[in-house]
């Protein structure tokens, strides 16, 4: 029998108007290419994305999405019966609190405009407070420094099994572009560190730990 995967992917957009909105550079390359690895072999998986350019993997179930709420009722939804949840997605930390409707015309009169932002919900948070005996959870954290105590900070907080560790500092790391450099924490303290890889390969290397610690246990 299958193990069920939930796999988030891309940023989120979070709507200032209703022709603007705040988001980042998250290009979802890792996401997908998580989801096709680990359908590859043999997991069944479900893709959570926000808006990219990128074509749907082939034999996954897919789910695009728009913005952090709608990200976080589709995982709710979906997370009950997923074996492992892995949350590549960059999903924002804030959202305009007051969404205009229509557009906000430039008036010269003003040379600024001051949007209120609040926090969106944390999805990784609210999957670890959830998080069943059986079910792994994977986290993802860019970090711009102390990567690795950060990393081991957000594994404890959030509840996590694994959580991979991305620079936004290193050339070949971070949104956009198709490498990373990654580190690998499990909840045991084992920390492997690897040089830069395509984001292909950095997927099927996260998938195979993944797999070496499910066996584990």
């Amino acid at each position: 029998m299958k193990l069920k995967m939930l796999i988030t992917a891309g940023p989120t957009r979070e709507k200032i108007d209703d022709v603007r909105y705040i988001s980042n550079y998250s290009s979802g390359k890792m996401g997908y290419a998580l989801a096709e690895i680990a359908n590859l072999l043999g997991f069944e998986v479900y893709l959570v994305s926000g808006p990219v350019s990128l074509g749907k993997p082939d034999n996954v179930n897919f789910y695009p999405v728009e913005s952090a709420e709608q990200m976080y009722k589709q995982v709710m939804d979906l997370y009950s019966n997923m074996d492992i949840i892995i949350m590549s997605a960059a999903v924002a930390d804030f959202k305009p609190k007051n969404p205009f409707i229509g557009k906000i015309k430039k008036n010269s009169s003003n040379d600024s405009l001051i949007l209120e932002l609040e926090k969106t919900k944390d999805i990784l948070y609210e999957l670890g407070t959830r998080k069943k005996a059986n079910q792994t959870i994977v986290g993802f954290a860019l970090e711009s420094s102390f990567e690795i105590e950060n990393g081991i900070q957000k594994l404890n907080k959030k509840n996590c099994d694994l959580i991979i560790v991305n620079s936004a500092n290193k050339e070949k790391s971070g949104f956009g572009g198709d490498f990373n450099t990654i580190t690998i924490i499990d909840r045991n303290g084992l920390i492997e560190h690897y040089q830069p890889m395509l984001k292909m390969e950095c997927a099927k290397t996260i998938i195979m730990k993944l797999q070496k610690f499910l066996n584990k246990y």
